[in-house]
């Protein structure tokens, strides 16, 4: 479930097919010291911003926008490679209320955490103005904001997020029979994973043996729960994966995959599931956003109009991040005002246009670099309408703290097992319960 980044086309604009993974930004450099004088001869106010990887805002140039509307302000980023890292030092700056950044950067299976455990030294940005919870999708929102019983404070502004469709090869659809273009592919599966599994024992039967329907059950299993409206916990943050049928029958319906001889039994972002996307090993893959562009890194040149993407069986979502202001900042007001800058729905616009993260403020859904965005890898997919939808679509549901290790567990250890080791759904049901038991126990 980790948040990835890439760049993709937009609004007919062919952009570089450079990959931007959380992990790929350079090693952080300390802010210098040093003010520096407004045009007025008075100091600026320099305002920090802690983020992991390659986070989108200051490759965007919206910091440099910023800076030139408020000439009083300058802006200083570190970067902390991987998310890993990042995070607990974070928690660890948060608990001391020393070392912080004036805003901080969280990425979405941490948000929860955040708002159960930190909410009281964060500002609350759902008062901080020029904010309208009405332009943000509820469900979104509703990550970034803790519990009445933590003070009902949204201490957390959604930057992006991962809407998914279904991409797919068109060449090797047309080889098994079944249609190309994107709205009948769409039509295929249409408001049910079921229809998807059926639709994938149709290609099996003129493809024939060996050949994939899928990239990994585990994918699909990751697609289903992320559309659930409830997944690992319940609204009072207890831990009801066991008990919660949505997700059994997603470990189910996913393991049918495996059994059906649909999958291609790749462990996702390893170097045998990259070399699928170029050598065809697969038909399909639940996609967000923020793969588009990483499918046409790995299917390179050879890819461009073989891979196109439709509308997923019902709406879901994968990865996205958020801003946070310590109360502990130097600058915790105007540092609030920042984040509400950078996360409105015109600035979201922008850093989709220039960077491929897909806005979290449905707002933004309805200017020109959003609606008419299309990716011309994708045979002109209009990226845009898709995700638009599908983001519009996702339920309220709860995050716990504990979601990444559920998750994880759930794909590492039982789906992996039924996937590439033959063990029956149950056996790896069993394996993967035992293993996040011991992992929440801890």
């Amino acid at each position: 479930m980790r948040a990835r980044r890439t760049l993709v086309t937009t609004a007919g604009l062919i952009g570089a097919a450079a990959l931007l993974l959380a992990g790929c930004a350079e090693d952080p450099a300390e802010p210098s010291a040093g003010g520096s004088a407004a045009a007025d001869g008075k100091a600026k106010t320099t305002l920090t911003v802690g983020v992991f990887g390659a986070f989108g805002l200051q490759e965007a140039g919206l910091y440099d926008e910023y800076m030139a509307q408020n000439p009083g302000v300058r802006i200083e980023q570190t970067s902390i490679e991987r998310n890993e890292n990042y995070y607990p030092q974070l928690l660890t700056h948060l608990g001391t209320g020393s070392g912080l950044s004036d805003i901080q950067a969280v990425e979405v299976n941490n948000i929860a955490e955040i708002t159960a455990t930190q909410a009281d030294k964060l500002v609350d940005l759902g008062k901080a103005p020029g904010v309208d919870k009405a332009a943000y999708l509820p469900w979104k929102w509703a990550q970034g904001t803790a519990s009445a019983a933590k003070g009902g404070a949204t201490v957390g502004l959604g930057t992006d997020i991962g809407p998914q469709g279904i991409c797919y090869r068109k060449d090797l659809f047309e080889a098994a029979g079944l249609p190309t273009d994107r709205a009948a592919v769409g039509a295929l599966w249409a408001g049910d994973w079921n229809k998807y599994l059926e639709a994938g024992k149709a290609y099996k039967a003129k493809a024939g043996e060996g050949k994939a329907f899928v990239d990994s059950a585990s994918g699909v299993m990751a697609a289903v729960t992320g559309g659930s409206a409830q997944r690992f916990y319940d609204d009072q943050g207890k831990v009801v994966y066991k008990s919660n049928p949505a997700v059994r029958g997603a470990f189910d319906l996913a393991a049918s995959f495996a059994t059906e001889g649909l999958s291609a039994k790749l462990q996702q972002f390893t170097p045998a599931w990259d070399q699928g996307f170029a050598n065809g090993s697969f038909a399909t893959v639940s996609c967000p956003a923020w793969m588009l562009g990483y499918i046409q890194d790995k299917a390179g040149p050879a890819g461009k109009d073989k891979w196109d993407v439709a509308q997923a069986p019902k709406p879901s979502n994968w990865g996205g991040s958020f801003l946070v202001v310590p109360k502990a900042g130097r600058h915790a007001e105007e540092a609030a005002k920042l984040a509400a800058w950078l996360t409105a729905p015109a600035q979201q616009a922008k850093l989709f246009e220039k960077r491929g993260s897909f806005p979290s403020a449905s707002a933004a859904y309805g200017l020109p670099s959003v609606s008419g965005a299309k990716h011309e890898y994708f045979g002109g997919a209009p990226i845009g309408e898709i995700f638009a939808k599908a983001a519009q679509g996702v339920p309220v549901a709860a995050v716990g703290p504990k979601d990444l290790v559920i998750a994880q567990n759930l794909a590492d250890i039982g789906m992996l097992q039924v996937d590439q080791k033959g063990r029956s759904p149950q056996e790896g049901w069993e394996a993967a319960v035992k293993a996040i038991d011991n992992a929440l126990a801890q």
